[in-house]
Order: structure tokens, then sequence, then C-alpha cells
């Protein structure tokens, strides 16, 4: 996921995709516990994309209290 695919996307749909990331990404540090995660690089990959919807969340914030 880049930062352009998640800006065209509105505020309920970033919430409900910034909760799948997180739920992920508990799942994938579960199997990393258990030694059972194939490729451990995915948690950094999912850990970038919940910092990108956050950061896009927040710069919307700001733009929104700045035109109001």
């Amino acid at each position: 996921m880049n930062a352009k695919e998640i800006r065209e996307l509105d505020l309920s749909e970033l919430n409900k995709q910034l909760a799948d990331l997180k739920d992920e990404l508990f799942h994938l540090r579960f199997q990393l516990a258990i030694n059972q995660l194939e490729n451990p690089m995915r948690i950094v990959a999912v850990k970038k994309d919940i910092a990108r919807i956050k950061t896009i969340i927040r710069e919307n914030e700001i733009k929104d209290s700045a035109n109001a």
C-alpha cells in the first residue's frame, strides 16, 4: 500500500484499514513468539503501513482544522 492509495480513502475506510492492520500485527507477533512466522519482514511492512495511515489521518485532521 502506498501513500497515494491511502490518501484516496475516506476517514471511515482509513480507520477500518488501521484496525485490520493492528489485528494483523498482533497475529504476526503471536506467530513470531511461537516460531511459526514464515516471513519476519511482514512485521516491518505492516508497521510501516500503520504509520502511513496514522500520518495521513493526522494530515487530514490538520487540514480540516486549518479550514475551519
